[in-house]
């Protein structure tokens, strides 16, 4: 089944579309409709990015920064870099 719509499409990139469908022997709608599916099909292709961690091999926060809030561990940080 088909459905009507309209579509907005700029002058330029209409007049290309023309010109390729009749070069090709091809409907606008048929032009209209590959297009639609590759630009679909490869969206529906990507994986989702996914965030891979970052692991350190240390120990965690030393002794003296395991309780402290973090403004304490950012003034540490900054501490006697003029911030």
């Amino acid at each position: 089944m088909a459905m009507k719509t309209t579509l907005d499409i700029s002058d330029n990139l209409l007049r290309r579309a023309k010109k390729l469908a009749r070069e090709e022997s091809l409907t606008l709608r048929t032009l209209v409709e590959e297009g639609l599916e590759m630009v679909l099909r490869s969206r529906e292709q990507r994986k989702p990015y996914k965030v891979k961690p970052v692991v350190l091999r240390g120990k965690g926060l030393s002794p003296e920064f395991r309780q402290a809030s973090w403004a304490d561990i950012r003034k540490a940080a900054y501490e006697g870099r003029g911030g």
